[in-house]
């Protein structure tokens, strides 16, 4: 399979000046990645990993210090217009005019292209009917769910034929139904033979959506591969204990266990890494009985993806 997406050492640092002294930060260090052509490639790191950074050099919106890149077949440093005109980008915060229509968006999207107007009204059309935005085409954006938002933002990052597509969060703030409605545009277009490159800080998503995935923290690649290839790499099982007001205590107490190897607090419990929780839940029982402290839950789990990613970065993306 073709790769769409490949850089090499691509690289990007920032000067910051604070109290008179000027320091650099190196936001991205060197990433090497290869999409292949009709793949739906998850870019998953914590803030300040260098994920958006990297995202907006793909998307020519910054310019590389150093390395190599080639989107859609074509020299990202030598040739960026070409790139644009190949590539569509979806921002998080999304581009729609609130006194416009979305036919009147897409429209006037298609025509930047270079589209001639019947061209544009005809691709118009079909981009309302896939985005099944055809009954409220004629509203105000503004008038529109934040669903509806979504998938005219989307709807207009692809109107004009692109190879590749950028997705930034592009479920960000929306409610369950309209995220699976737009796991479903998704697939769509892969399924139509775009290439789909997101981020996301929804791990189910990343795992339900994603071909392969990436993680990226402190400006490097630190895992790659399909998610269930990643999930494999952890051994063990991971053991929830669900405690009430007590999770002091229990970390006191479950932290120097020999069938611990890692543990980590939540809001309402702690998370451990056991290499096979029947021997484990048992004895945690005992302990913390022993301890006179109090067990409301106790869950066992083969490790999941954002257990790969604590594991990889030591933070984890899961919602609180």
């Amino acid at each position: 399979m073709s790769s769409m997406i490949q850089t090499k050492g691509l690289r990007k640092s920032f000067s910051s000046k604070q109290r008179s002294k000027t320091t650099t930060v190196d936001a991205v260090r060197g990433v090497d990645l290869d999409v292949a052509k009709g793949e739906i490639f998850g870019f998953l790191g914590p803030n300040g990993a260098g994920k958006t950074t990297t995202l907006r050099m793909l998307a020519t919106l910054l310019s590389p210090d150093a390395g190599e890149a080639t989107v859609a077949g074509v020299n990202l440093l030598s040739d960026p217009s070409e790139v644009r005109r190949r590539i569509g980008y979806v921002a998080q915060g999304g581009g729609t005019w609130e006194d416009a229509t979305a036919r009147e968006e897409l429209i006037l999207q298609a025509r930047m292209y270079g589209i001639g107007k019947a061209e544009a009204v005809a691709r118009t059309e079909t981009a309302l009917e896939a985005f099944q935005l055809t009954e409220f085409a004629d509203r105000k954006c503004k008038t529109y769910s934040g669903g509806q938002r979504r998938r005219v933002d989307i709807a207009l990052g692809v109107v004009h034929g692109p190879q590749v597509v950028f997705l930034d969060e592009p479920t960000s703030g929306l409610d369950p139904q309209s995220r699976a409605h737009m796991w479903e545009e998704v697939r769509r277009l892969r399924a139509e033979g775009l290439t789909v490159f997101l981020t996301t800080h929804y791990l189910d998503e990343a795992d339900a959506l994603c071909d392969r995935i990436a993680i990226i923290d402190f400006g490097e690649i630190v895992a790659e591969g399909t998610p269930e290839a990643l999930k494999r790499e952890i051994s063990g099982d991971v053991v929830t204990v669900g405690l009430n007001g007590a999770t002091p205590q229990a970390e006191t107490v479950l932290r120097p266990q020999p069938y611990v190897h890692k543990l980590e607090v939540e809001e309402d419990g702690l998370r451990l890494y056991v290499d096979s929780g029947a021997t484990a839940i048992p004895l945690i029982m005992r302990e913390l009985e022993g301890s006179g402290i109090p067990l409301e839950t106790i869950l066992l789990h083969r490790p999941s993806l954002d257990d790969v990613f604590l594991t990889k970065t030591g933070r984890s993306l899961r919602e609180k």
